[in-house]
């Protein structure tokens, strides 16, 4: 094996952790979805256990990409990207990028029909930076509850607990980028003051 196969093999590990992670997907559940065990995926990560076809293609379906990305082929010079949009959690994730393990950018969509109006805060390794594009999104992050409209955005460490959904029964639509620990976007949210009363007239 070449040094530049064995280069190309060694990337496949981290570049699988990178989808995995940036899809909130435990290694248990991925094991479940594609009936590769678990210490299997867990060795593939790690570089103890070489890549083979037989494991690809089932990761490549389930994290929905193709081989190519997960093995790190060169592009063909076609900048345009055909990835596939991801239906999870009451959200449509259209990827905007190809590369795992680098900053990633999504468009979501989220229905206030699917998305479960009862927050869910999680946590997780990594800085997010997101900007609403249309509709009314709430932002719970850590003790703050915030609306957000066209417009505005955010950035926060995603180890701090968060969840964003409607604020209302329309659907919003944000862009969002996720990166690793320290990538930021200087942008912040800034709270929606309250309306304030309607001075009196004489």
């Amino acid at each position: 094996m070449d040094e530049q196969t064995q280069s190309t093999m060694a990337a496949v590990g981290p570049r699988l952790k990178g989808l995995r992670t940036q899809r909130s997907q435990s290694l248990t559940s991925l094991a479940e979805a594609t009936g590769i065990s678990l210490s299997t995926l867990s060795r593939l990560e790690s570089g103890q256990r070489r890549p083979t076809l037989e494991l690809l293609l089932p990761l490549a379906r389930e994290l929905r990409v193709d081989i190519g990305e997960l093995i790190g082929a060169p592009q063909t010079g076609d900048p345009r990207l055909h990835l596939r949009p991801v239906n999870r959690h009451g959200m449509t994730m259209l990827p905007l990028t190809r590369r795992a393990g680098a900053l990633q950018a999504y468009k979501l969509i989220i229905s206030p029909k699917m998305r479960s109006p009862e927050p869910k805060e999680s946590s997780h390794e990594g800085y997010e930076w997101i900007y609403v594009l249309d509709g009314r999104l709430r932002l719970i992050l850590g003790d703050n509850d915030l609306i957000m409209g066209p417009g505005e955005a955010a950035e926060f460490d995603t180890r701090t607990p968060h969840w964003f959904g409607n604020a209302d029964d329309r659907p919003v639509e944000i862009l969002s980028l996720l990166g690793q620990q320290g990538e930021r976007a200087h942008l912040r949210a800034r709270t929606v003051p309250p309306t304030s009363a309607a001075p009196d007239t004489p």
